[in-house]
């Protein structure tokens, strides 16, 4: 291409490679896999080499990703936190393997963790400080998160100061533990180990942090005093023996063949690890040729990563079975010939939604392309080969599981049961249906609602009302004392607010606020129920997705039958709220930071009891900004519109 053309392809490559920054490093959800993103960055990489005066110091191939989020304190690393150059080919590590001067330093090779990189800091044998790479210069301090983290040692036997570097990371087990965990709450899966231990590692609340089940690999001296070392793998065996997790094999090699024999190795055995590996790292063992060799404004030049390519297969799609999820989603899995991907044996593939399906034309009897991601989930990638008369397959009308009606909701990729007694959503509408905005019920958390549907004792949320003391109180793990708390929390919760029991229900797109709305508007559950479109939709706030969603809700006979039931059983289904005036009517507040005695909800039940409203964000028409400890951003544009900001005690002298 010409200069024209190079520069316009290198603006739209940073553009992009930009975006793919953004959510890999600082969102932790990347849309691309790193196969594609990498292809991305050696095209402008290629392009900038053909023309160097396209080179600027703000490009990608420049520049780490990644930048300090304001969630956590910075922290300026003394030693730059270095990315390191890719290759892909055994003929790129042969030409890194000729700039090195092998009568100087031989190789050493370790595999490449799929993590997030961290800097650990010991002052007299303490752990001090901890941090994320960032940018390679400032980074976050997660000194607390890190803590949560069992193999990182809190104290080692050395009295000077060390800095080390190494990647946190989740095992696969952790992984799918996690994921398993997130559908069941329905919540978005994450995508990968290295997005799901980013995500945890960044954790504002570190008890988060402590239940995902995060390790790390040490894998470098960062800097030390009182000690020298002539290689890297001297300094490797140094951190094991002050009890550091360091990396579980790393080779010395003599020569760069023996490098890329142990590079293929690693490779053929990546599927068999209990971990995530992205490729193998390739490193001058000399530390003072290191020194020598210094460089580059992004990578150092006595290193490189080789990353191995996904390895995909082609095999015959047998058929497509529908999992009805803990969400109502029902979600279509591709059953195929087994195949071996990665070092295990693979016959069954997400194919995630219709839109899916019909992008790819996927019908039963087609060859498809599966390849596993991240290493560990299967996808099927594309159909290479159609079969004579293969028809596109096509979702079913009704839940395989219940058999009531399935619909997807516009703007929706996902088809849904409409049942919200449906079997197979059972665990998950129990655990919306207990939690604290819903119907509050304590003693009664996931692991134990999980033990109650095992043991037969519910089969749906009507049957937590029904439930027989005896048979609880004999349960593992719960016992006389706790069986009547739960007694007593479920017999309390009969009492609560109808917009606490619309909330429990788990109306697609209904939370608490729109339940807020409809229980202010008409009062009684009965009500709401024969109430049209056009009824709902004269609630001020009240549009068109919340309106259809609650109608479509409310006209399933079973969904009707279970509300019924529950009003039978003594469960309120009446407004119960109190209007204690009016004198915050046409008056917008604002919540943020930690009240010293009310919580968000709590306070914000007393402002809508004056008549006045509560807003997530701040506007020039925002009245009071209501700002408790740790108050963050709304507080900042509080000010800076010259909104009023009140304390907890400005607020009772109010509403006294």
């Amino acid at each position: 291409m010409n200069f024209k053309e190079a520069k316009k392809r290198a603006a739209q490559l940073t553009k992009e490679i930009r975006y793919h920054n953004e959510l890999y490093y600082n969102q932790d959800a990347p849309e691309i896999s790193d196969f594609e993103y990498d292809a991305l960055t050696r095209e402008l990489k290629a392009i900038e080499k053909e023309y160097p005066e396209l080179i600027t110091p703000d490009s990608p191939t420049q520049k780490v990703g990644g930048v300090a989020l304001k969630l956590f304190s910075p922290v300026s690393h003394t030693v730059k936190m270095e990315s390191l150059q890719d290759v892909f080919s055994i003929q790129e590590l042969r030409e890194f393997g000729d700039k090195i001067n092998t009568s100087i330093t031989a190789f050493s090779v370790e595999p490449k963790i799929d993590g997030l990189s961290v800097s650990l800091e010991y002052d007299g044998g303490k752990f001090v400080r901890g941090s994320t790479r960032g940018d390679g210069t400032t980074g976050e301090d997660v000194t607390a998160n890190l803590l949560q983290i069992e193999s990182i040692p809190k104290t080692i036997e050395f009295e000077h100061a060390l800095e080390v570097r190494g990647e946190v990371y989740m095992p696969k087990k952790s992984f799918l533990k996690l994921i398993e965990r997130q559908e069941l709450l329905g919540e978005q899966p994450a995508k990968n180990p290295r997005n799901a231990a980013a995500g945890s590692l960044r954790q504002k609340n570190s008890a988060v942090t402590a239940s995902r089940g995060l390790d790390i690999f040490v894998f470098n001296v960062q800097a030390i005093e009182g000690k020298k070392f002539n290689s890297h793998i001297e300094t490797l065996d140094y951190l094991k023996s002050l009890g550091f997790n360091v990396l579980p094999f790393y080779t010395k090699c003599n020569t760069i063949d023996e490098a890329i024999a142990e590079v293929q190795k690693i490779g053929e055995n990546r599927g068999s690890y209990e971990f995530d590996i992205d490729g193998a790292v390739i490193k001058a063992d000399n530390l003072t040729y290191r020194e020598e060799l210094g460089s580059t404004a992004k990578y150092p030049r006595w290193a490189v990563a080789f990353k191995y390519p996904p390895e995909e297969k082609e095999t015959v799609l047998k058929s497509i079975e529908i999992n009805v999820g803990r969400t109502g989603a029902l979600t279509p899995t591709a059953e195929f010939e087994p195949i071996q991907l990665a070092g295990t044996t693979v016959s069954r593939a997400v194919l995630h939604n219709e839109d899916f399906i019909n992008e790819k034309q996927i019908g039963i009897g087609d060859t498809i392309v599966v390849r596993k991601a991240g290493e560990i989930i299967p996808e099927v990638l594309a159909v290479s080969k159609h079969c004579e008369g293969s028809q596109v397959f096509k979702m079913p009308t009704h839940c395989p599981s219940c058999g009531a009606k399935v619909s997807r909701s516009e703007g929706e990729a996902v088809i849904r049961c409409t049942n919200s007694d449906c079997p197979a959503q059972l665990l998950r509408n129990l655990i919306h249906f207990t939690s604290r905005d819903a119907m509050d019920i304590e003693g009664l958390g996931p692991a134990v609602l999980e033990q109650l549907v095992d043991a037969g004792l519910v089969h749906n949320i009507v049957d937590l009302y029904m439930l027989d003391f005896d048979k609880v109180k004999a349960l593992d793990r719960i016992g006389e004392k706790s069986t009547q708390n739960m007694f007593a929390a479920i017999e309390k919760s009969k009492g609560n607010d109808l917009s606490k029991f619309i909330t429990a229900l788990g109306i697609r797109h209904i939370g608490a606020k729109a339940a807020k709305l409809l229980s202010e508007r008409f009062c009684d559950i009965d009500v709401i129920m024969s109430a049209t479109r056009e009824d709902m939709l004269g609630i001020e706030g009240f549009g068109e997705i919340l309106a259809n969603s609650a109608v479509e809700y409310f006209s399933v006979e079973d969904n009707r039958d279970m509300i019924h039931r529950l009003k039978e059983l003594g469960v309120n289904t009446v407004s119960t709220k109190t209007v204690a005036g009016d004198k915050f009517a046409g008056m917008t507040f604002v919540l943020t930071g930690t009240l010293p005695t009310y919580t968000r909800s709590a306070a914000a039940e007393i402002i809508e009891s004056f008549g006045g409203k509560v807003s997530g964000s701040v506007s020039k028409k925002t009245t009071y900004v209501l700002a408790g400890e740790e108050a963050g951003s709304k507080l900042d544009k509080a000010n800076a519109l010259g909104v009023t900001v009140i304390d907890e005690e400005e607020f009772n002298n109010m509403i006294s």
